[in-house]
């Protein structure tokens, strides 16, 4: 019995020594494994919960007006905080009271302030003691050369926090066409203006930098530098001239005062390159004051009225369906449709028998649908795809975003009906954006090149190979023939310099001006009929360097609502201030006919051509197209010229040319 039960004792001991053993290999095992295996997880694991790479935003790209002012710029904003725990004991008690009259000095307190706040945070051994927020950089280096913070924040403790933030030197010139990049709370970001259109240049590369966390959630920088330091985005230098913007802001805000209009929009283009000198957008707000709300030149379509006047006329010129001595016979001033639909001139009892020419000039409605309607009237896609193919179509695809597209009804279209044509004879039921209907006029100025409006000329970035122009790019090489062009040229100069233009009042002897005035009803169809006050044209009249459009939305009707007494006033103070107060003669500071871009280059002319202002690049495929060499020093524009233009090229076989 004795033996038996020893037997199971012996059994029962086995049995244990095997579980333990066994036991001993699965945790033997299960250590090997987490040792061998897993190690790095849970080492990255730890490392998460203690250590994380925070996000360094980089510089953000300066932007730049034509002449180098600055327009936007990013400006490093410190948040400093205190880690007491750092500190050794001797260090901050030898110094303490240094560092409280330093702070306080330099923040205009009394130092027992500081000296308390020191010791508390000491005491408690805080780790994240705010200091000071929304410091420069220059004040940042002050602080940090203080008594224990100048040991660096292993030692010294000082916290800095970073953040960059968007400022805007010259106010708020050109607001809404700077614009801004932000992220939304999804992560998208909204882009407005340049900011937006150019974000991906001008965000830069972040950077990383490592923190630790510390107590109450907090996280402080593991180290004074960044493990991965920040690129910075590309600089932009756009097109807007400063003096040229403040004075259409002034006078497109004095105007919008005087008539207490709802919003208006001016904008003025280089006629050869197509850059954006000046572009000005104000909306009202319900205490009356005016701001950039919106960028009305770009993403505003409505219907243009009058000003739509010139498309339909060169149209007709260039169908060959009318002449410019051509007489109309206007009648009394009233054109009926369907026995009850009117177009009516602005002059009671109408111009009676007047040339096309004068339809033109003196605005008359009748005159110009009866000119469409009847030459039209059984092929309207004529007239239409006329004015498709002059470029009205589709979007000019500037830069910004938020471009409105034209609207120009078809006749296949399911709403087409037989009044879409006389209404849009003279500006009704369609819709184009100022900026659309300027670079019509202005292709008008640059002898029929359309360019695409552009309001960016080079990005600029650190290094090589970093820095690149932006050409002029041409998005219509002739709308119309040169004979056409000439009758409207002439046109639009009658409007302003002939005793019967409807733009008379603004003729000036300091400068010779050519456009087309526009006064448009909104809200027909209700019993409050609003306007839209619109002059767009060019100057000077005989060799146009700039071109212009201003557009003044619902003007206080019982102060004035034609567009000849509320924009044209406004495109002509534009007009004789750029004569007057730039620091040249508008003369001189004329660009060439010629467009930057090989697909307009002539190279059919038996003239040395003139080549100021060219692109190096231009003007010697223009030369060598005309057989000549040419020998250049610089790089850049054409500055000067070896030979006169006009000279006969048969008389010359090389040229020099200096560039800058």
């Amino acid at each position: 019995m004795l033996q038996q039960m020893s037997k199971k004792i012996t059994n029962r001991f086995y049995l244990v020594s095997f579980g333990m053993l066994l036991f001993a290999l699965v945790l033997f095992g299960k250590l090997f494994y987490l040792q061998f295996y897993q190690a790095e997880h849970y080492e990255a694991l730890a490392e998460s919960r203690t250590l994380k790479k925070s996000v360094i935003q980089p510089g953000r790209g300066n932007i730049y007006a034509d002449d180098g002012t600055l327009l936007a710029t990013s400006v490093a904003e410190y948040e400093l905080r205190w880690d007491a725990a750092t500190v050794k004991s001797e260090v901050y008690q030898e110094n303490r009271e240094r560092l409280a009259r330093s702070l306080a000095s330099f923040f205009g307190k009394d130092s027992d302030y500081f000296l308390r706040k020191l010791d508390r945070a000491w005491k408690q051994k805080s780790r994240y003691m705010l200091l000071a927020k929304n410091l420069t950089h220059s004040q940042y280096q002050e602080i940090k050369k203080f008594p224990i913070f100048s040991l660096g924040s292993y030692k010294g403790g000082l916290i800095v926090e970073r953040e960059m933030i968007r400022e805007h030197p010259l106010g708020k010139i050109a607001e809404r066409t700077i614009g801004y990049e932000k992220l939304d709370p999804k992560g998208y970001f909204l882009r407005v203006g340049l900011e937006g259109a150019y974000g991906n240049y001008l965000r830069g590369a972040p950077g990383v930098r490592l923190k630790q966390r510390i107590a109450n959630g907090q996280w402080k920088p593991l180290n004074d530098t960044n493990e991965v330091e920040p690129s910075a985005g590309y600089d932009l230098y756009t097109t807007i001239n400063v003096p040229l913007q403040n004075k259409v802001h002034d006078a497109l805000l004095a105007q919008l005062e005087k008539f207490e209009a709802e919003h208006g929009t001016a904008v003025v283009m280089e006629v050869a390159t197509g850059e954006i000198k000046a572009i000005s957008n104000l909306g009202r707000t319900p205490e009356g004051k005016y701001y950039e709300r919106l960028n009305y030149a770009v993403g505003e379509a409505h219907e243009p009225g009058s000003t739509f006047k010139l498309m339909g006329m060169i149209a007709a010129l260039e169908d060959g369906v009318i002449q410019p001595n051509e007489m109309i016979d206007t009648q009394n001033g009233v054109l009926t449709f369907y026995g009850k639909f009117k177009v009516r001139d602005s002059r009671k009892g109408g111009y009676g028998k007047i040339s096309a020419s004068k339809v033109f000039e003196v605005s008359s409605n009748v005159g110009i649908v009866k000119i469409i309607d009847e030459h039209y009237r059984s092929n309207p896609r004529k007239f239409i795809d006329r004015l498709y193919d002059m470029g009205l179509k589709e979007p000019l695809g500037v830069s910004i975003q938020g471009e409105a597209r034209p609207k120009i009804p078809y006749p296949t279209d399911s709403d087409w009906d037989g009044l879409d044509l006389p209404w849009m004879a003279y500006g009704y039921g369609l819709a184009l954006t100022p900026l659309q209907t300027l670079t019509f006029y202005n292709a008008v100025a640059n002898n029929g090149v359309m360019v695409k409006p552009r309001f960016v000329n080079r990005l600029e970035g650190w290094g090589e190979n970093k820095s690149f122009d932006l050409q002029p790019e041409v998005l219509k090489p002739s709308i119309c023939s040169k004979k056409t062009l000439s009758a409207v040229q002439q046109m639009m100069f009658n409007v302003v310099n002939k005793s019967w233009g409807t733009a008379r009042s603004i003729k000036d002897d300091r400068i010779s001006m050519a456009g087309k005035t526009g006064t448009c009803q909104v809200d027909y169809n209700t019993d409050d009929v609003q306007y839209i006050s619109s002059f767009v044209g060019y100057f000077p009249a005989e060799q146009p360097i700039y071109s212009c459009i201003v557009v003044i939305h619902r003007p206080n009707k019982q102060k004035g609502y034609y567009g000849a007494t509320v924009a044209a006033p406004v495109f002509k103070e534009i007009a004789v201030s750029v004569n007057r107060d730039f620091p040249k003669p508008i003369e001189v500071l004329a660009a060439p006919k010629v467009v930057d871009t090989p697909a307009v280059l002539d190279s059919s002319t038996d003239e040395v051509p003139n080549l100021k202002g060219m692109h190096f690049m231009d003007a010697i495929a223009l030369l060598e197209g005309l057989g000549l060499q040419v020998n250049v020093q610089g790089k850049g524009k054409v500055l000067w010229q070896s030979i006169q233009a006009g000279t006969p090229i048969n008389q010359v076989k090389t040229i020099a040319l200096k560039l800058g």
